[in-house]
């Protein structure tokens, strides 16, 4: 096993010449070798190799660029990889969702300009990749999004020094994509899902996911703040419980974030209790061996011990996916949208027959079938969010926008008014007095 080369540079003789050097690998592997002004010893060297450890400690990926101006594309988008590697983590050193649309748009920006020089990435470049993500059917938010992360990525190169202050001056002028004067595709706003499409597929949860889409409802949490909970971030001392989310959208900001837990949501939560205080409260784990249990339970063909030596030799030692500790809110969005094809069922032609494998059921679909029966799910179909936009929309109906912003946790009243709807009925009341 080779010996692991070190990172950090070191302070080393060239015996050739007598002048000091420092040596070190970069992340990437490949090795530098630079010498210092000065013989070894000298004062002079000596403070050329402490700027050196200095410029390392705050930008790796700057102290091995030795000819910055002949930097390209390819090159910077590189070093901002390495960097977002290690910046977009979280608590527990796993990535965040975020470091998967960087990945994105720094593929998206090598696929095009990999070779130009850095300083001559220029705004109408910068624009030439945004319209292929409108060409690609992006939505608008979705392309200004990406837009300001690939800006965001040469605001950090010009920090670094990697690319002169002038060309992230010249990115800095691009504007978003504006409402109704472009052809970016536009979505729909996010609205609150309706009480009674919820209870109809509650039935077809099972009993982790329906507590998760309960503990929404009476709280109003993100989605991720509620697949989180632990017995050891809840504060059960006084009358209303206390939840410290760990890891929320505005941590890395220094924002704590708490939620406030009624009497309804502590008896949900009392039902999800485990011994380990550190285990989440709302498991795929613990719902899968909930499910295998009672399967057990009600099974009528005896465990007969050859069936049961010929089932454990089927079961894979080592299967490719297994639950995970706690959901997520695209696992929490895979298993609601189940769900809901269970509960809303599509019209005869479009459902699948008793006794009819999946494939054979998508062969048997022509093209618009196809096309009516993704129309058919997206209109009974709704997400985990919804019920946050639910949340707020009740309680500013009964305690107004400043209770609804306190609950959401937001520190702005104009953030709080995207997801708590207006009172029409209210508005209809005074414009029959007034109007």
């Amino acid at each position: 096993m080779p010996r692991p080369r070190k990172a950090c540079p070191r302070y080393l003789e060239h015996k050739q010449s007598g002048r000091a050097r420092a040596v070190w690998t970069d992340p990437a592997g490949t090795y530098h070798d630079v010498l210092l002004p000065g013989p070894f010893g000298s004062d002079e060297s000596r403070r050329a190799f402490g700027k050196l450890l200095l410029e390392h400690q705050v930008s790796p990926a700057g102290t091995r660029v030795a000819d910055r101006s002949g930097l390209t594309v390819a090159e910077v988008l590189l070093a901002y990889l390495e960097h977002a590697n290690g910046h977009y983590r979280g608590p527990d050193g796993r990535p965040t969702s975020e470091l998967v649309t960087v990945k994105l748009v720094v593929k998206a920006i090598r696929e095009v300009y990999a070779d130009l020089p850095a300083g001559e990435f220029t705004a109408l470049k910068l624009k030439a990749v945004r319209q292929g993500w409108v060409a690609a059917s992006l939505s608008r938010g979705e392309v200004n999004r990406r837009t300001r992360i690939a800006k965001r990525v040469f605001k950090w190169a010009a920090g670094e020094e990697l690319i002169p202050a002038e060309t992230f001056t010249g990115l800095a002028l691009v504007g978003g994509l504006q409402k109704g004067r472009t052809t970016a595709r536009e979505t729909e706003a996010v609205g609150p899902v309706a009480d009674a499409v919820v209870d109809a597929t509650l039935p077809f949860l099972s009993r982790h996911a329906r507590g998760l889409v309960e503990l929404q409802r009476l709280t109003g949490m993100r989605p991720g703040e509620a697949c989180r909970v632990r017995r050891a971030d809840l504060d059960t001392t006084g009358a209303v419980w206390v939840y410290t989310v760990r890891e929320h959208k505005t941590a890395h900001r220094g924002k704590v974030r708490t939620v406030a837990i009624g009497p309804r949501g502590q008896e949900l939560l009392k039902g999800f209790f485990t011994d380990d205080p550190d285990a989440y409260l709302f498991s795929p784990a613990a719902a899968v061996g909930e499910q295998r249990a009672e399967r057990s339970a009600g099974r009528k063909t005896p465990k007969y011990p050859s069936h049961m030596r010929r089932n454990a030799g089927k079961r894979a030692k080592r299967p490719r996916r297994t639950a995970g500790s706690h959901y997520t809110p695209s696992s929490l969005g895979h298993a609601i949208d189940r769900a809901c094809d269970r509960a809303f069922p599509p019209p005869a032609p479009l459902a699948q027959q008793e006794g009819e494998t999946g494939a054979a059921w998508e062969a048997r679909l022509t093209a618009g079938q196809k096309v009516e029966l993704k129309a058919w799910r997206d209109a009974h179909r709704w997400h985990p969010n919804q019920l946050r936009h639910s949340f707020a929309t009740r309680v500013r109906k009964a305690h107004g926008l400043e209770a609804a912003q306190v609950l959401l946790g937001h520190a702005k009243a104009d953030v709080t008014q995207v997801y708590a709807e207006k009172n029409d009925a209210l508005a209809a009341a005074v414009a029959a007095e007034v109007g």
